[in-house]
Parts: structure tokens; C-alpha cells; sequence
């Protein structure tokens, strides 16, 4: 069934200022000026974010930070130089990527290792043969993972929509834009810096690290080398690295400087990392004082799910506030918290706006109530409604 038209603010800004930059096939896309897509994107006003510092280094970021999840994959199928070229297109602070490795280890920019789901492989018959089940961070998994790959056949498959019955006009890039490697990104944001006259910002996970090097696929390295040989490796750098594993963000520590981020994932959970070596701390542990204290002492920020800001009832409307964004402040951390999109089945149910769960709700009251927290920047799938929401809340 398709899905009705849906003719909201967001949309029309993002084919209006950037369709031309975006609907075009070619791999690095070209387009307008940030500047003339900016002030689209801002519908004639002047209001921008307050900025914390000056100069380089990531408190040089403007706050609230809108950092583009995936790319800009409320409107494109996410990591995808499309996704990614959009979002910058958009205006976004900051691009995200996740990493994981291919059979002969470069890295690329997949969520997860399994590909099933975000690109044609399962059409491939020649690739049938590589379909297996996995257990990855003690879930079992069936399907085709980039690990059993290398990156001459990886490169010949295309990228689709991951939530195609969500996201139904995403499907018309289907095939559109191959998996990109990180290095290809670093080449891409190195040209998109130049030609805009500042520094193009990444925020980097590595997915998996314990399971990766468990097969000999250690990422914490591959990563580290590919940063220093894009000059990208310092303190000021301009690139977040990110994991939902600390032993990951540690051993990244050792080896460059570049700010890092632990990304923290429901209170009664555990990292994989901490299951793997016996720590029994949990989610809810690291949240406290002491927990972020410790993170502190190796990282720069966290990246919470904003139910540990905000929680959620039985009912999925938002409840009171905790006091991690304080907290996290008084031990010099900045707040990066996922994920902000559009539609109504992602919204907190107070923001919801008819019985389509595909259809946009009211995304920017939602904005504004995650702002009002005090966090310094947040993942959102669609950049262009949360960098108006950062204007509005700014220029109140």
C-alpha cells in the first residue's frame, strides 16, 4: 500500500533547498552553496545557535549541536554519500558514521555488519551461498554480514532503505549510491571542507569492537591509522569518536586524541564489553556520579538514549526529568543524546499527531522539550527540523 503524500514544513524545505544538490546520480554530489541552502533551510530568518568558545575543538560547536544520524536518513537511505551529502547540504554541525570491517579489514560505513536489511545483497545470487546465522553480542542473527565480504565485492552491491514501510519515498534512491568506505568519507569531507571554507565534522562509532576482534578484525587500530593519516587524530580535531563499548573509547584514548564519546544504551542494560570481562556494572551504574566520573577520566561526553533524560511511562509519554544533564556537566561532560525523528512512531505519544505512525508529529514541540534539558547537541534523522528547532530555541 502506499503511503499518502505528506506535504509537512520539513519536507518542503528539504526538497526545496537541497533537491537539486540531492536528485542528481553522481557518487559526491554537487550543489548550492551551505550558505544559500542554510538560509532555505532557516526560512528567512537570521537566528542561529549560541556558540560555546572560539576557534577550533568541539566546544567550538555551536549548542544545541544537531548532529546528522546516519546522514540525513529521515529523507535518504542512511550512510550513503547521498545521506551524508544532503545532511551537510542541510546545514548539520556534524555527520555521523558507523563503522564496521570488511573480510580483508577496511572499514566501512554500515549501523551493523549485517547487511540484509540496507543493501540489495539478498537479490545477489551469486552471494546466496554467503547467507549464515551469527551470533553477534549474544543475539542470533540470520542474514549476510560485511565481515564475510571483501571490499571488491561489498562495492558490488547497492544500498537500500533500512525502514522501507516507515520511509516509503526513501525507496526511490534505492541502488542509487554503493556502501562507502571510511576512507571515502574522510576523501569527502576533506573536499567539502575546502570547497565551503571550514572544517566538516564527523561523529564515529565503531559497532561491535569486542566481537570484531574476537575474528582478528580489531577496529580500534584500522581507525586510529586512517585519522592520523587524514590529520584528524588531535584534541581539536574535528571528529567524535563514539562507542557503546567503554573498552573501545579506552583503548581509542591510547592511541589518538581525537574528543571521544560513550554512548549508553537503556539503564538496565550492560555493555558488551563489560559482559564479556565480568563487570557487573550496568547502564544505571554509569549514570550515577561516580559512573560518570569515571568515564571523565578517558572521555569527553556521552551519548545517552534520551529516556535516560527524560524516561518514558507506560503509556510513552515523557515523565519527569533526571538529573543526568547535570550530573554529566559537573564532571565536564557534554550531553550527545539519540534519537530525534519526525515521525509518530518515534515520538514521545504526547507529540503525536493523528493515527499514521508514519506521518510526522509534532517534532518540534518535541525539540524544544529535549533542549529545555540543557543538553549540548543532539542525533537526530532529520537535520533540517532540528536545526530549526536549535534556532528557535536559541533566539528565545
Amino acid at each position: 500500500m502506499t503511503q499518502p503524500e505528506r506535504r509537512t514544513p520539513a519536507r518542503r524545505a528539504v526538497l526545496g533547498a537541497a533537491g537539486a544538490a540531492v536528485l542528481g546520480g553522481s557518487t559526491v554530489l554537487a550543489g548550492g552553496t551551505a550558505q544559500a541552502v542554510s538560509a532555505a533551510v532557516a526560512a528567512g530568518t537570521d537566528r542561529s545557535p549560541r556558540t560555546k568558545g572560539h576557534g577550533h575543538g568541539y566546544r567550538s560547536l555551536p549548542v544545541p549541536t544537531v548532529i546528522a544520524h546516519r546522514g540525513a536518513s529521515g529523507y535518504r537511505p542512511e550512510h550513503t554519500l547521498g545521506s551524508y551529502q544532503l545532511a551537510l547540504d542541510m546545514g548539520a554541525h556534524v555527520i555521523e558514521q558507523d563503522l564496521v570491517p570488511t573480510k580483508d579489514g577496511h572499514l566501512v560505513c554500515r549501523h551493523e555488519n549485517d547487511i540484509t536489511g540496507t543493501t540489495d545483497v539478498a537479490d545477489r545470487l551469486e552471494f546466496a551461498g554467503r547467507k549464515t546465522t551469527k551470533t553477534v553480542d549474544g543475539v542470533a542473527l540470520t542474514g549476510w554480514f560485511t565481515e564475510d565480504f571483501t571490499l571488491a565485492e561489498l562495492k558490488t552491491l547497492r544500498a537500500k532503505e533500512r525502514i522501507p514501510g516507515t520511509r516509503q519515498e526513501n525507496t526511490l534512491y534505492d541502488g542509487r549510491w554503493t556502501v562507502p568506505t571510511f576512507e571515502e568519507v574522510l576523501r569527502w569531507a576533506e573536499q567539502e571542507g575546502r570547497r565551503r571554507g571550514r572544517e566538516v565534522w564527523l561523529h564515529v562509532e565503531t559497532k561491535h569492537p569486542t566481537y570484531f576482534r574476537s575474528l582478528g578484525l580489531g577496529l580500534e587500530e584500522r581507525l586510529a591509522r586512517l585519522l592520523r593519516r587524514y590529520g584528524r587524530h588531535r584534541a581539536d580535531s574535528p571528529v567524535f569518536l563514539q562507542s557503546f563499548e567503554p573498552g573501545s573509547i579506552q583503548r581509542l584514548a591510547r592511541l589518538v586524541d581525537s574528543p571521544r564519546v560513550v554512548l549508553l544504551s537503556a539503564a538496565n542494560t550492560r555493555p558488551w564489553d563489560f559482559v564479556q570481562s565480568g563487570d557487573p556494572r550496568t547502564v544505571a551504574d554509569l549514570v550515577k556520579p561516580e559512573g560518570l566520573r569515571w568515564i571523565a577520566s578517558y572521555a569527553q561526553g556521552i551519548g545517552p538514549t534520551i529516556d535516560l533524560i527524560l524516561p518514558r511511562d507506560a503509556g510513552g509519554r515523557l515523565g519527569a526529568e533526571t538529573t543526568l544533564v547535570r550530573d554529566a556537566h559537573a564532571e565536564g561532560l557534554i550531553l550527545h543524546p539519540y534519537t530525534q525523528r519526525n515521525e509518530n512512531t518515534f515520538l514521545p505519544a504526547e507529540y503525536r499527531r493523528g493515527t499514521d505512525p508514519a506521518a510526522y508529529g509534532d517534532a518540534f514541540g518535541a525539540l524544544k522539550r529535549f533542549f529545555e534539558t540543557g543538553i549540548d547537541g543532539i542525533f537526530s534523522d532529520n537535520a533540517d527540523t532540528a536545526l530549526l528547532a536549535a534556532a528557535d530555541f536559541s533566539s528565545r
